[in-house]
Parts: C-alpha cells; structure tokens; sequence
C-alpha cells in the first residue's frame, strides 16, 4: 500500500517537471511585476503603476485593473496609457502596462490591482503601498471661497440662432444677389443697361453735331411740339458743356450756365447766342409761351454756332527733327 502511494507522488512529480508539465503550468497568465512610480504623492496628485504580465498570445484584456481590497474613493486606477509587448517564444508574450493612478484622500493605502483576461482572473500578490500626504493650508493665509456664478457677456451675435450662423455664405449670397438687383433696376429706370455692353462713345462735338441733325429731322416745332424741341435742344447743348468744358451744366440753372460760361475765353463770342437759346427754351418750358417760327430756326442756328465755335482745335504735329548732315 505504501508502496504504491509512493509510486503514484513519484509519477506527479515527474509529470510536473516534464516539458508538458511545464507548458501547462506555463499556460496559466500570471502578473510578474508591478511597480509605483512615485510611492508617496499629495494629495490629488497622480502617478503610474507599470504592470509586467506573461500570458498567452490571442488573448486580451476584458475590463482593464480594477482596485481589491483598498477604498476606492481614495485611490483610483485609470485608463491604460502605455502597453508595449515583447514576444517570449513558445506562444507566449510579456505586456508592459501603464494605468494611471490617483489619489483623492491622505493616508497609506495598500494597492491590490486585479487584471481581468479573456480567459482568466490574475490577482497580484506584490504588496504596493502608496502613502498620500494632505495639502498643506495656512489657516491665516489669504483662504477664498468659491466663486460666484457669473453671467457671461453675450453679444448680438449669442442671440443668432446657430442654423442662422451655419449659413451665413447663403446669407451673404442673398444679400448679394439683392444689391445687384437692385443696382439694376436702378440703372434700368435710367435707360442704362450694366449688362449690355455699351459703345463707344463719340467726342463731344461729333456727338452734338450728331444730336442737332437727328433732332432736326423729328420736325418737333413743325407738329406744335415746341416744349419738346427747346428740351431736346438744350439737352444737347448742357451735354456738350458738360463733356467739353468739365462744367455740371446738366444740374445748373439757365443763369448758372451762363455764370460759369462768362470768364471762359473759348466761348466769349458765341455766350449771347447761348444766352438767347436758354432764354426763350425757359419761355416756352416754364411760361407755356409759343415762339415764332424765326425764333425756332434761330434758336436752332444759334446751337449750331456756339458747338462749331468751340470745338477743340486739331494739334499741331510735331515735326520730326532734321536729321544730321552727313559728314
């Protein structure tokens, strides 16, 4: 009987020292080193526990460590913020973790950190010790409350709402769009056209010239229209100021042309015919007189002579220089 006992204790030893033994034993995840950074902190401050585990390759970790037999109010393990791994062989591999750990409470604290594996539970049985200090307050030092809560300044911009905000570019395109329409309508309503392209414009005199023909050609006095004729005419006539002489005659009063007109040496000869053409323009424009039909061509011939006395002169070109007499 004894005999046999001693043989069957004799087989386990065996087997335990054989390699399947060993591989067995191996198997198992085990925790194989665990250490504090710091081993005393103040209180509220933090430091790390590195954790050396050896375990088989596939597997991983469920929950992270989770604090036995300690107060959890008072020390706290956090996440995991380095782990690099290093292969061992034989389907095995050491993970070199570091948790974050804090304390909220002065005292010595005894850290018992359990890891939980996939397949496993490994509890550490290093003793880890970490003793936390309390903050050190003057009770005659300058000790303030907490704070009021204070409302925050708000601008206007606090009362957009934040879809309003989130499209401000369609915001900025209707705004947009809106001055463009209305620049058109406003140009529009005074015959100009921004999207049609314009000519070229005539120079001054050949463009009154032009004018005083086609308004020629209308017969407006001929059909009674003498308010429309004297208009047309002196319309022309404050144009031609206007872009020959740098003069706003198309805003002036009859006299402020003339008041403009009287120093300039250019029109001095033909200032009466202009006057005489104005005179009887407001007549018949603001009094609602009919003028004779001499008057009307007078008027007319009268235009023709002030535009063709003072048009601009040609410059005279200039001469090339004589060449060199040849040596």
């Amino acid at each position: 009987m004894n005999r046999n006992i001693i043989t069957y204790f004799i087989i386990c030893l065996l087997m335990a020292l054989s390699p399947i033994g060993m591989r067995a034993a191996n198997n198992q995840a085990m925790i194989s080193s665990a250490k504090l950074t710091n081993h005393q902190i103040v209180m509220g401050d933090t430091t790390t526990i590195r954790l050396e585990i050896v375990q088989n390759k596939g597997e991983r970790l469920m929950a992270g460590l989770e604090v036995k037999d300690s107060i959890s109010s008072a020390v706290e393990i956090g996440e995991l913020i380095a782990c690099d791994t290093t292969d061992l062989g034989n389907n095995r591999w050491q993970i070199n973790a570091t948790y974050i750990v804090q304390a909220f409470d002065s005292g010595e604290w005894h850290i018992n950190p359990v890891l939980l594996l996939e397949a496993d539970t490994i509890r550490c049985d290093i003793p880890l010790v970490i003793r936390v200090s309390p903050v050190k307050v003057d009770p005659n030092g300058n000790i303030k409350d907490f704070a009021p809560v204070q409302e925050p300044e708000r601008q206007w911009l606090d009362y957009v709402p934040m879809w309003a905000t989130d499209l401000w570019w369609l915001w900025a395109l209707l705004v947009m769009a809106a001055l463009a329409l209305v620049a058109y309508f406003k140009w529009w309503r005074k015959g100009k056209n921004p999207l049609k392209r314009s000519k070229k414009r005539q120079p001054p005199y050949e463009e009154a010239m032009s004018r005083l023909r086609w308004l020629k050609q209308q017969q407006l006095w001929e059909k009674g229209r003498d308010k429309d004729y004297y208009t047309a005419l002196t319309d022309i006539l404050r144009e031609y100021i206007d872009r020959r002489f740098s003069i706003n005659a198309v805003e002036m009063t009859s006299s402020e042309i003339m008041e403009a007109l009287k120093h300039n040496s250019e029109t001095r000869l033909v200032n009466e015919n202009l006057n005489e053409i104005l005179r009887i323009a407001d007549f018949v424009k603001f009094a609602n007189q009919r003028p004779l039909a001499d008057d009307n061509e007078l008027s007319f011939r009268y235009a023709m002579n002030f535009i063709d006395a003072t048009k601009p002169l040609p410059q005279p070109e200039s001469k090339p220089k004589e060449k060199e007499d040849k040596k």
